[in-house]
This record gives C-alpha cells, structure tokens and sequence, in this order.
C-alpha cells in the first residue's frame, strides 16, 4: 500500500514535452517496497520525477534512493575515482561529502560549511570555459547558452548510471535569461536562472526519418578513453551538443595509461527496461568513432561528430527542451539512460547555489535494440 501521487507535467504554452512528472505522498526517508514501485515506475515511463520540499533529505538517503534503481550496482560513484584531476574537464565543478563519498556538491559561490565541508569555493560551470565561441561579457548575465549536453557516465570501465538524482539545497532565484544556440539557427529558449535542460532520447529517436532509425538502431559508437582528459584541449559548439573538430583532443599516447578492455563501445540506442522503447542515448563530446552494421568503422573524427549531431540535434529544438524551474527542497530524479541533460546559466559572484548530485556506476552496460550488444574495443 502507497500514498504516492503521481502527476505527469503539463507542458507550458509551446511547448511540445511528452516527459516528466511530479510525485507526492512519499517519505523519501523512510521509503516502502510499495513507494518505490512507483517510483521506479514513474522514473522509466517519464524520465524526470520531481519531489517537491525535500531540504531535510539526507546525503544517505539520496545515495540509498539511488542505489535501490540497481541493488547489485555496488557503491561506486559513477565517473569512479578522479583519475588525472588538473586535466579533466569535470574535476573543478564537484566536491565530494566526506561521510557519502557517492554524493557530490555542486552550485556556485563561497559555502562556509556544509555537511563536512568547509570553505569550500564551488564553481558553476560557464560556456566561456568549454565553447569555441562565447557570448560578449556585456550580455552574460541576460543571455546563456547550455553548457554541455551529456550523460552522467564515465564512459570508459564503469558502466553509465541509471539514474542520477539531485537535491537543490539553495537557490537563488529572481530573474530569467535567454539560452542561445548561436548555431545560425536563430533558436532561443527562455529560462530560468541555473536551470537544468533535460532532452528525451525517446522523442529524439521517433522524430528521425525510417532510415535514420534504423542506421541508429545497428550503429554502435566507440568512446574516446579517459574522455574527460582526452576532450579537454577541445572545445564545444555553441549549442553544446558536442565539440568542434579542430584537432585540439589530448593525443592519446599523453592520457593515463590505457586499458584497453575499458574501451566502451555502446550501441546508439539504449532500450527502457520497462516499456522496450528505444533512445537515441550518446554522449556527443566524448564520440571518438563509430562502428557500422557492415562492419566498417567511421574513424574521421569530425564526420563521426557530424553524424551524430545531425541525429541529436533535431532534440534539443526549444519546444522539446524542458528546463526545471529550481525552488529549494527540489529533488529530482532523471533516467540517465533515457534523457540528455545539460547545465544552463551565468551567475553573478554573489548568486549562492548549492546543490547535491548523486549516481552510481550501474551493475550492467545498456542494452540495445536486439542484438545489440555494448563490447570493449578491439586491440
């Protein structure tokens, strides 16, 4: 027996999201068999599940909620331990919490103290940092762009979490701001400071054309390793859905040492667990090849990234995009193997926001359409 609610979301005016729900009646603290049932429900049928006033969760909580998406998943957080720290990309944006090393703080500004941590400088991530273009410093704090769209995966060893779950601690709130595409598209989507972008693979993969389905459906694509130091001497698009081709990637004979059975290769798309429906789900700046049904491989760098973009990026178009509009206590949850997500926003100095993120590198690869099967690379 449950009291959970669960409330699809109601797409604003113009827009065209079919994901995404609300749910109530659920002490995410003391959750029952039959609580989550629904929970784990509501997360695969709609991608992102929002519970409403949970400042007082705890980071054991959190880790336990998400843990219980893959009991046999283990403890590891799921980019694993930092390996090569002052080269990668994603090392400066997160501090781990002592007692819950799975649960990672995020936000923007200077925290005294927080759950063991203490003066600590969090750094919200900026496009100026990733983007081969920026928008002019007169216009950042009206105008945005999404920073990088992306899994939360480590993309080589650890299998890519199934879920990932987020607790907005403080907000700031008051003002909006105009995310450009600056793709010569004229694209713009209204949102709210620091919001989270979230894109459905699902609606992504049903609007391509039958033959573009079916090049996803036997396509598999090979991960660059140690992606996040391998991208870092690149840049990104300006619309954030992978990088520029440039020839700035970190050679590989200068990244950590190899293993070469931590080499993933994924199939394009990963299928939901409960309805069988298929997602266009790649990490588009961490693509390094791609393997074809023929059995050629596409090794072009930049035609692997074409390729991928124009599948993707019909995706993120703004009437599909759905950008959470933060309150503090929000916690949300996304399906990780379902939804591409991006951060968003620019923040004045004095604009503190704290949140807590945590995901657990999963038990299993995902599964593809059949007979597709995620491999490690071949020597």
């Amino acid at each position: 027996m449950t009291s959970a609610v669960v409330t699809p979301i109601t797409a604003p005016e113009g827009s065209k999201i079919d994901f995404g729900a609300t749910i109530s009646g659920v002490d995410i603290e003391n959750l029952t068999d039959a609580d989550f049932d629904v929970i784990r429900s509501a997360l695969f049928n709609h991608q992102v599940i929002i519970f409403k006033n949970q400042s007082h969760v705890s980071p054991k909580a959190q880790f336990e909620l998400t843990q219980r998406f893959d009991p046999s998943a283990g403890n590891s957080y799921g980019h694993g331990k930092t390996v090569d720290a002052k080269r990668s990309i994603l090392h400066p944006d997160l501090k781990t919490i002592p007692h819950q090393p799975q649960v990672q703080v995020i936000g923007n500004g200077f925290i005294p103290s927080y759950e063991g941590l203490s003066n600590i400088q969090l750094r919200h991530p900026h496009h100026r940092t990733f983007h081969s273009t920026v928008i002019p410093e007169a216009d950042d704090l009206d105008y945005t762009r999404f920073y990088r769209w992306h899994i939360d995966a480590a993309l080589y060893g650890l299998a890519p979490p199934v879920v990932t779950t987020l607790l907005a601690v403080k907000v700031p709130s008051g003002r909006r701001q105009t995310c450009r595409y600056d793709d010569g598209t004229g694209d713009e989507l209204d949102v709210p400071l620091g919001t989270t972008a979230f894109s459905s693979g699902y609606a992504t993969f049903d609007q391509l054309s039958p033959s573009d389905q079916e090049f996803c459906k036997t396509t598999k694509v090979e991960y660059a390793p140690h992606p996040y130091i391998w991208m870092s001497g690149a840049k990104s698009r300006p619309d954030g859905l992978g990088m520029v081709s440039e020839g700035k990637e970190i050679p590989l004979d200068h990244l950590p040492p190899i293993e070469q059975d931590k080499i993933q290769i994924l199939p394009l798309c990963w299928k939901n667990p409960l309805t069988g429906k298929l997602a266009l789900q790649v990490h588009p700046s961490a693509v390094r090849k791609l393997h074809l049904a023929d059995g050629s491989i596409v090794e072009d760098l930049a035609e692997a990234r074409e390729i991928i973009h124009r599948l993707q990026r019909p995706g993120i178009r703004p009437e599909l995009v759905y950008a959470h509009d933060w309150e503090e206590g929000d916690l949300v949850l996304f399906h990780n193997r379902g939804v591409l997500h991006s951060v968003v926003g620019a923040f004045a100095e004095d604009e503190v926001r704290l949140f807590r993120q945590c995901n657990v590198a999963a038990s299993q690869l995902p599964e593809g359409p059949a007979g597709a099967v995620a491999v490690a690379a071949a020597a």
